[in-house]
This record gives C-alpha cells, structure tokens and sequence, in this order.
C-alpha cells in the first residue's frame, strides 16, 4: 500500500527552492511527528509512515534523535512491510555502540529462529550492518546454525555466510572459528554455486587466521574445481561470457594459496589437470572485454597457485612464456598483472635466467605512465636482483631516482639500499652506492638506512679508511644532506685517524669541514656532532683549543641535551689526566649480527592488505615465512625434534602427574568448562592453573594441567634467543576426543611457531604431540596464553598460561668480584635498577633460594659478596631484534625476620622492573 502522506512531504521537500523553506518544513513535520509519537496509539501503518518520514530526513542529513524505539517496535510486527521498515530504521539511525541495539537483540535472534526465510535474511541484514561486539557475541551462533541447517534456503545460506564473514573480519575473537571449521567447510561441497561462492569467501578469510583448522578445504576446494573447469558440471546461471563462475574459481585458486602443497596424489593430479586446462583456455585472446578480463582473473590466480606449487614444473614454464607476452600488452591492466605474476615467480624460484631475458622490458616499466605499474615493475626489479646483475640494476634506479614519483622514493631507496648490500661483491661499491643513496635522495633516507650503514662499517675493518676517506669527499659538496652529515660525524669521529695523514683529510680540516654546516642541522644532529668532537679531543690532541670553544659556547644554549653534553664533554677534556676520556671514547665494538632493519621497513611498507600475502616481494629467502611454509610439516622437525625433546615423557603413563601431588581447585574430577565468547583469554583461565604453572615456572618439565579427561605435560630447552617447546596432550578417557584444536596467543616481541598440523583428535588412552619452536624479538613482559578445545559431548575448551617467561631467554654468567663490581658501578641507580624488600612466606632456607635463582638461569657468582649468605648472580638476557641486556643481581636473605632485599641492575629498566617481579614471586 502506498503511503500517500509520506508521499506528499517528499513532494514539499522537493518543492523547496531555498534551505531555509526546507528547513522550515522539517521542523514543522519533527513537530507533527513527536506529537503524534506521544500521543500513542499509533497503528502499524502510521508507525512505519512517520519512521519513513524521519528516515527520509536522515538521508537528507538532519539529524534524528527521537524515533529510534518506534523503530524497534516496527521489528516485532507480524507483517512483512512493517518489519521491513523496523529493520532498516535500526540499521540507518543506531551504530555498533548504541545503548539500544541489547534492545533489539532479542527480536532479531526470534527473526532468525523464525521458519520465514523472508526474516531470517532481513535479521541476517540487520546484524551485518550494525555489526557490534554485543551483538556478535550473542547473536554469533543463531548465524552459524542458519548457515550450516539443512533446512536453510540457499539465499539464507548466502547471507549467513557473508554476515559471517562480517562479522569476523570485525570482532575475530568472537568466532569460534576452529570448533565450527568442519561444518563451515563442508558447504563447499553444496550444489548451488552461490553458496559455494560465499562460503568460500569466508573460508578464506577463516583459514589465513586459523590454516591448521581449515585444512579440510584442500581437497574440497580441487574437486570443485575439477567439476566446474574440467567436467564443466556448472549451472547455466552461473555463465559469464562463456566463463563458467569466474569469481568462485579465483577464490578457490587463492584459498589453495595458503595452504602447502597436497600429499595426495589423486588429488594434485587433479589439481594438475585444472591449471593444465586454466592454461590451455588463454591461449587465445577472446575479443570482447568482459570475456577477456574473467579469463585473465582466472589465469594470473591459477600461474600464482602452479609457481606456489612448484615453480620449476611444466605449466610454470608455460606461464612465463604467456608473461612475457603480457609485460608487452598495450592494455595497462594486463601489463600491471603481469609484472606482478612475474615478481611472485622470481621471489620463489632458483632459475631467474628466463625472467633476465626480459630485464630491458621491465626496465622500461619504470617509465610507464601508470604509477601502479611502475611500482609493480620496481618490485620485479628487486625480487629478479642477483649478483649478477645487481649492479646494473642498482644504477638504473639511482638515475630513476631522479625523476621517479614522491611516494615511490622512500620504497626506492630502502630497495636499493637492501640490493647494495646483499649482493654487494666488493665493499667499497657498498660505500659508493649508498653514500650516493644519501646524498642525492636524502630527504627520502629514513634513519634505518644510515644506521645499517654505520653497522656494516663499523663489523668490516677493511672498510673504515675507505668509508671515512668518502664520506669526506661527500660531505664537502655544496649541497650535502642532514643525513649525510649524521653518518660523516660517527664514521669520522670512529675512524678519522686512519686518513688524518692524506692530503684534505688533516684533524683541522676533517673538523673544519663538520662544523661549517653545524649550525645548519637540526638538533638531534648537532648533539651526534658534539660526541664526534670530544672523539677528536682524543684522537686530535692538536685541535683541542678549537673544540673547547664549541663546547663553552654550547654550554649556555637553552636546548637540555645540548647544554648537558656541551657541559659534561668540557669536564671530561680539561680533566688533569686524559684517563677518563680515552675510557669513554674507546672505539666501538662490532655490532651483534641481527636481522636488518631495513628488511623490517619494507615488510611493514608492503604488508598492509587486509588478505595476507601468499608470497612476500623479495628472493627466495623472504618467502620462508610464508603462511603455507609455517604450516608444512618439516620432515626434520617432525623425526628429529619431538622424540629427543620429550623422550622421557613418552613412556610415562598418564596418571604421572596424579602421583606427584598436583593438586588445585581442578583436581582430577572436574572438567573444563565451554569458552565463553567476548571474555578475554585472561579471563577464561582454568581453575586451579596456577599450582602447574608455578612448578614449571621454575622447572622446564611436568605436567602443565590435568583433569578427568585430559592431561597436558610439557618440556623444554633453551639457547639464546631461542627456545622449543614440546607438548604432549593424553586422552584418559575409553572414548576417542574429537574436533581437538590447539591455538596460541603470543605476546608482542614472541615469535611461536608449530611444526607440524596437530591431529584433530585422540584415541582412547592415547597421547600426541607438538613441536614449538620460539624467538625472542624483543624484550618480553607477558608469558603466551593457550587454548585446548576438544568435543567431549559438547565443546570444551581450556585456556592455560604457559611457563614462557622473560627468563627462559637470559644466559648465565660467571664473573669475577672486580668485574661484577665495576659493572655494577657502570650501569648505575635508578630507572635501571630496582629494589623491593618482601617477607617470605615460609622459613628462608638458603638452598630453596639458590635453586629459584638457578632456575631463572641465572649464573650465581661465589665469594663475590663481601657477606657471607648474601646471593650475587649474573646473566645476559638476549633478544635477536633488541640485542642483549646484562643483568646483575644482590639477595640479602634475613633469616631471622625470613625477609629478603632484592636488588636488581640491568642496562634496561623493563628488563629490570619485570625481573624483578618474576624472582618476588618465585621466592615468596
């Protein structure tokens, strides 16, 4: 039925010439309706008429505070058009945060249990659009069991699995995700092709978050390829131009991309007949547009899944030939994705000759007018970059540099700059190139370039002299670059002397040529230059007059940093003797050998997708991180690791731990509770966790948890910046464990990873295991959160702390009494060191306290401590992004209160803070 008063306003809106009349007449209809509002007793129909009414203003761009719950009401009517209406008032005037949306949570979950399909989609609409945290977590599972019934509609299936899909990609945690993996994936398999279509997009969004879950999709994903490319077993619906539905082959091809390659061999014959088809299909260019662009979708996504398979096979060969025709394209589409295609092959593969063949033709892409495609031929340029033609490549893009795009630059030069350094055959045309580099695109140079720089001279000796000798030269130039000065102030302040003796080069004139642009620089800058100066007061005793009067001038600048260093150079150079200078300017020590900084830069620039890559721009060494080789079981990892990591467990019998004495709040006969969802993991710990994990934080074996079910044990080693940890899951029950899942959550600066995909379920009285293997990036204040999930009648989940603390990274020392003391006096009080003085809970025994220190792993240095009793010890916490941090530490046990006074020195004051709470804990 038309509403005819709606009708008419929208007619006076349109009639309105002017904003105030439109105004005038939105006022005067706000009125009518609040009035009308209150008055109550309003029919259906009035109802939706005067939501219509406000929502046709909101369109507008008025704003509406009143009307929402009239909206809300319309949602509980039995008629379709008011209910429609209902819904789209709530999802135009609420948002995800809105206090009212618990309000209509209720309607929405009777809408979805509804038997009319016509309302379960307009619920499934309403929970897409509004899409809150309240609203997941409550309304999550009605859309799982609409998307998995069999007795849902095929459109209901649709939108189930897109709101799904909305719902994850908002509010992760809220899914289940590895509990309804099955079911989900399973829908694959379903007749129509429109649900196929959007449950595979949400599986490949499932999968990249949880793969070992999402294997199933594998074969289910190549068997309905097979059927629609190779049996052509497809709806007529379903054609586009000739191309049986293209979007689901695409989708299927990537989801293949995140997983490692089949072991089945029915199964990658198959999958080998679907790309050998893929491929025969292009070799002819179809005429009309749409055609040739679905065929092309299907071609670049079937060459990226055949070079992810196995980048020397046949077809791969096949499709070179067809790139290499496609970087030639007129149409700046297909120039733009072959390029593309092509880097992904060159990132991967060991042979690049027969990409080298067409090394002018990429070349060229750098002037292309397409800035797109000059960045996809910038990448091909770096994945294609080896010894051979690294300097060829190197030169072009310093003189592309030049003329090349602002937002290209900064990509460029930290490109360049990790090419020079990685296949750099000689030294000093390292030093030439980036010394180039700063010089002619310096405001591009971010600080990670001229530190790598001043790394590499500083670790390479027979670089010094060279490098000083150049950095001279460069910075003599009229237009030289801040940056240029920052590394021309630490390369001379280090190395100056090794050129003192060349013409040019004197003390005076090395310092002449410094300070005629200090006073250009920022103040960052000129605080380095100042440390470069009080090098030369010790290296060039001859210029000391020269560079006293810089410091007494800059002793009364109102900057801080200046004024302190300024202050604190000049009292260590008029000091009576030159002790306490030549100790602190001692040259530097090599730098630890670690990842570059500049690979970090370009991963962080590359990887900003809301879909993970499938592969990583760079060679065959960036890629190993990729998300289908973290999850392709090693062979070495999985016959050499677990059985010596946890051989003296495996012949334990489940019932171990029970004889030990664990024993908590969880004892042997209660059984985990279900997870529940929009809790944090902290939140769900399992009761009683704490006994375990209190004895394994100070051991590295044992059981980590127990019930009437399952038992959990673990053991460890650690080296270094690395560690690995084995896991062992036991089934006590007669019954087999199924959907059995296990997901970690590791804290910033925790790199976990597994090596292989862990069984989806345990048999009766029967245990598995898992590797893990770990790296500590950066200093750690956290441990990692576990969750087991398995299906004892309903699902069961567990979340669990594991015993991975900051201390598991620190090394032992032994240090003798002078050298503990002079380091103890070098890094000084406060923030660095911390001090707590805390009771004991039981009598002190000095035995107990040796063994927590032990292990912590640190080293206990004997007769070191003038008082007997008291407790020194030492370690080095290491980190591979970080570097090491040196840890000293004092216990002064009291034993006749059972006090102790901790005291704790690092050279970082996070390190020290939180070592300090870990050792508290262990020893009270």
């Amino acid at each position: 039925m038309a509403m005819r008063g709606l009708t008419v306003f929208i007619a006076d809106i349109r009639n309105c010439r002017v904003r105030e009349l439109e105004e005038k007449r939105i006022n005067k209809e706000m009125a009518n309706i609040r009035n009308k509002f209150k008055e109550g007793n309003l029919s259906g129909y009035d109802k939706k008429k005067y939501v219509c009414k406000l929502l046709y203003m909101y369109i507008l761009g008025w704003d509406i505070d009143f009307g929402h719950m009239e909206a809300v009401n319309l949602i509980s009517s039995p008629k379709y058009s008011e209910k429609q209406i209902g819904y789209l008032g709530i999802t135009l005037l609420m948002h995800e945060n809105s206090d009212l949306v618990r309000l209509v949570v209720n309607s929405i979950r009777k809408d979805l249990d509804d038997a009319n399909e016509i309302h379960n989609c307009l619920a499934l609409h309403a929970i897409a659009n509004i899409g809150g945290r309240e609203m997941a977590e409550s309304l999550a599972g009605d859309v799982h069991r609409l998307l998995v019934s069999p007795n849902s509609k095929s459109f209901v299936k649709k939108k189930a699995a897109l709101t799904m899909l909305r719902l994850f990609r908002k509010h992760p945690d809220v899914i289940p995700a590895p509990d309804w993996a099955e079911r989900i994936t399973n829908i694959i398999d379903d007749y129509d092709l429109g649900v196929c279509l959007s449950v595979a997009s949400l599986v490949t969004a499932l999968a990249q978050q949880y793969p070992e879950s999402f294997m199933m999709a594998v074969p289910k994903a190549i068997m309905r390829l097979h059927k629609v490319i190779v049996e052509r077993d497809f709806s007529a619906d379903y054609v586009y131009y000739k191309i049986p539905i293209p979007w689901l082959q695409v989708k299927l091809l990537r989801l293949l991309q995140y997983f490692p390659p089949t072991e089945d061999s029915n199964m990658s014959e198959m999958l080998h007949n679907v790309l050998q088809t893929i491929i025969n299909n292009s070799q002819e260019t179809p005429r009309n547009v749409q055609h040739n662009n679905a065929q092309n979708a299907i071609l670049f996504e079937a060459i990226n899944l055949a070079i992810h398979l196995d980048c020397e096979s046949d077809i791969v060969r096949q499709a070179t030939t067809i790139l290499a025709r496609f970087i030639l394209s007129k149409e700046t589409n297909v120039r733009y994705l072959g390029l593309e295609t092509m880097s992904h092959l060159a990132a991967v593969t060991d042979e690049l000759d027969e990409i080298k063949k067409h090394e002018d033709t990429i070349i060229l892409s750098l002037r292309d007018k397409d800035i797109s495609v000059r960045r996809r031929g910038l990448d091909l340029l770096y994945s294609m970059c080896d010894v051979s033609n690294a300097k060829r490549i190197v030169s072009e893009l310093i003189r592309y540099l030049h003329i090349a795009d602002y937002a290209l630059r900064e990509e460029m030069v930290l490109k360049i700059a990790i090419m020079t350094e990685k296949y750099a055959t000689e030294y000093s045309w390292y030093v030439d190139v980036i010394l180039q580099l700063i010089s002619s695109a310096g405001d591009h140079v971010g600080e990670e370039v001229w530190y790598r720089v001043v790394q590499i001279v500083t670790n390479h000796e027979n670089l010094q002299e060279y490098a000083a000798k150049m950095v001279l030269h460069y910075m003599r130039s009229p237009h030289c670059h801040e940056n240029m000065l920052k590394v021309g102030g630490y390369i001379l302040g280090e190395y100056g002397h090794l050129i003192a003796n060349l013409p040019g080069a004197s003390p005076i004139e090395q310092f002449n040529t410094l300070h005629a642009r200090f006073g250009l620089c920022s103040l960052s800058t000129r605080a380095l230059l100042l440390s470069t100066y009080i090098k030369f007061v010790n290296l060039f005793p001859e210029i000391k007059g020269a560079i006293l009067s810089v410091f007494n001038q800059y002793r009364h600048v109102l900057d801080a940093e200046l004024q302190q260093r300024a202050c604190e150079y000049m009292a260590i150079a008029t000091m009576p003797t030159d002790d306490l200078l030549q100790t602190v300017c001692e040259e530097m020590p090599q730098f630890p050998e670690r990842e570059s900084a500049l690979l970090s830069r370009l991963n962080e620039k590359t990887n900003q997708t809301e879909d993970k890559r499938t592969w990583n721009i760079g060679g065959k060494d960036s890629n190993e991180k990729t998300p289908a080789n973290l999850i392709a079981a090693k062979e070495k990892n999985e016959s050499g690791g677990v059985e010596d990591l946890i051989s003296g467990m495996n012949n334990s019998t489940l019932n171990a731990a029970g004889e030990s004495g664990a024993s908590g709040t969880n004892g042997a006969g209660s059984t985990p509770a279900a997870s529940k969802p929009g809790l944090s993991w902290k939140d769900q710990l399992a009761p009683g966790y704490e006994v375990w994990y209190n004895r394994l934080r100070d051991g590295a074996d044992g059981v980590l948890y127990e019930d009437s079910i399952l038992q959990i044990g673990i053991k460890s080693e650690y080296h270094g910046h690395l560690g690995r940890l084995a896991m062992y899951f036991g089934n006590k029950t007669h019954t087999q464990l199924n959907s059995f899942a296990v997901s970690l959550e590791s804290p910033d600066g925790l790199v976990i990873t597994s090596s292989h995909t862990l069984a989806t379920s345990i048999g009766p009285s029967t245990q598995i295991q898992q590797l893990y293997t770990l790296e500590c990036q950066q200093i750690i204040t956290e441990v990692p959160m576990i969750r087991i999930s398995y299906q004892a009648g309903s699902v069961q989940s567990i979340y669990l702390k594991l015993p991975v603390t900051l201390t598991r990274f620190i090394e032992p020392i032994q240090l003798a009494s002078a050298d503990y003391f002079g380091r103890w006096k070098q890094i000084g009080g406060p923030p660095r060191e911390v001090q707590t003085i805390f009771k004991s809970a039981e009598k002190i025994n000095p035995e107990r306290a040796r063994t927590v220190l032990a292990n912590n792993r640190l080293g206990i240095c004997d007769n070191v401590d003038p008082k007997p009793g008291n407790f020194v010890a030492t370690g080095v916490f290491n980190s591979s992004l970080t570097g090491k941090v040196g840890c000293l530490l004092r216990l002064e046990p009291n034993r006749e209160t059972d006090m102790y006074r901790l005291t704790i020195r690092t050279t970082s004051d996070v390190v020290s803070k939180h070592l300090k709470d870990l050792l508290q804990a262990a020893l009270m």
